[in-house]
């Protein structure tokens, strides 16, 4: 609604999208104080019998700094306030009916709520309580010299004063609270995000210490059983194998020691084998159980195994998106690898890639509630992120008849797999 930025003041609703609600308050105030110069004016000088030099005075202090409570209300009320008092006191020089309004009379009055609202759509809680405590000690300190005694109705500036600044108040207050929901909110998705992005690394490399820790033993026993496995081997070539054992198996240890922060009591499950493209055929036929026709194209090549766990694992968060967000569309999952091409031709880089293709069309009616199953729960910041931790590339988005689409083209070879 209203904010101060690096000390300097803005005017009222200046934060807003829309060009006429910015310039919403300014318009007001010029109405109000065009309004209202010219009825004081002729009210004090006909009603209340107020000079017209002196009458036109008080109308352009009380009415003119309108305009400025539009970015400054607290230096207007000083100004309008001083004003105010001012025409009570000069008031008391004349001679005017008992019926009509004192010390404030109606234009004074209304021109001072205008400017009440103002404030407490700008100041804090202290300042409003402050101004509204002044204004009732000019009220009451007034009261005292009222020409025609003094009644409820010599308090009409206190009391409507006072409804405009809580008015304004909790206003300020409830655009404020919004204002920091919505900051807190986009914090606490920008923390989800970093969050489900570390939890998904955490996990990967989990994953991929597995796979890494089964070479390393593979090494180990190799070099291990080189000596019985190959009697005529030289002894400095037996030395050779003993050390590549020992250097294999100091390598597994570190790696296990460095990675075992990342294993807690909820991973125990991870420690079967990890899955590849072989264990997808099992993925999709549970997936086609649960929710409706996937047809697969599977594939039988020879991949890396980081290669067939990254595969694994964007089919089966493809495939938990489907249930959840798209159940009963028809879905189509499909494996291939490409032959090299040229360097240059299509941004290929001449190597061989294994394509995953997860496409599934518009569900056949809303689902009810969300449906789950058993998927990482990372969604696209996992599938991106293990994409780049192996140099693919990933293609995700939505389609025109409602479907969605997910394309990765995983490197089958290159510096990660020599």
């Amino acid at each position: 609604m209203t904010s101060v930025e690096e000390g300097r003041p803005r005017a009222l609703l200046a934060g807003a999208s829309r060009w006429w609600v910015r310039l919403l308050p300014w318009a007001v105030a010029f109405v109000l104080s065009v309004a209202l110069l010219p009825t004081t004016i002729v009210v004090l000088t006909a009603d209340y019998g107020l000079g017209g030099g002196l009458a036109s005075a008080l109308a352009v202090a009380q009415a003119a700094p309108l305009l400025l409570a539009v970015a400054h209300p607290l230096r207007a009320w000083y100004v309008i306030f001083a004003a105010d008092v001012a025409g009570a006191l000069a008031l008391l020089t004349v001679d005017f009916e008992a019926r009509l309004l004192w010390p404030f009379p109606p234009m004074g009055i209304v021109g001072y709520i205008g400017l009440c609202l103002a404030l407490g759509l700008r100041e804090r809680r202290r300042t409003l309580l402050l101004v509204w405590l002044a204004t009732a000690a000019a009220n009451v300190g007034l009261g005292f010299a009222a020409p025609h005694g003094f009644g409820a109705k010599g308090l009409l500036l206190t009391i409507l004063g006072g409804v405009a600044l809580l008015l304004g108040g909790v206003l300020r207050e409830r655009h404020e609270v919004q204002r920091r929901l919505a900051e807190q909110e986009t914090i606490s998705e920008a923390e989800r995000e970093r969050r489900t992005l570390l939890e998904e690394r955490a996990r990967i490399a989990r994953e991929l210490h597995d796979v890494v820790a089964h070479h390393m033993s593979v090494i180990t026993v190799q070099a291990d059983t080189a000596e019985y496995r190959l009697a005529t081997l030289e002894p400095d070539v037996r030395e050779e194998f003993t050390s590549i054992a020992a250097t294999a198996r100091e390598s597994l240890g570190e790696m296990r020691r460095l990675l075992g922060v990342l294993r807690n009591e909820e991973a125990h499950g991870e420690l079967v084998p990890q899955p590849g493209l072989p264990q997808i055929a099992q993925l999709v036929e549970a997936t086609a159980r649960t929710v409706g026709p996937v047809e697969f194209t599977p594939c039988d090549a020879e991949v890396p195994e980081a290669v067939g766990l990254s595969a694994y694992r964007i089919v089966q968060e493809a495939l938990a998106n489907v249930v959840r967000h798209a159940p009963g569309a028809a879905t189509r999952v499909s494996l291939s690898v490409s032959e090299p091409v040229a360097d240059g031709a299509d941004g290929a880089d001449g190597a061989d890639r294994l394509t995953v293709l997860v496409v599934n069309g518009p569900p056949p009616k809303p689902p009810a509630a969300p449906l789950e199953v058993g998927g990482t729960g990372h969604g696209l910041v996992g599938m991106r992120e293990r994409v780049r931790i192996i140099g693919g590339t990933l293609d995700a988005g939505p389609l025109p008849d409602g479907g969605f689409r997910i394309a990765a083209r995983l490197p089958l070879t290159g510096p990660e797999f020599p």
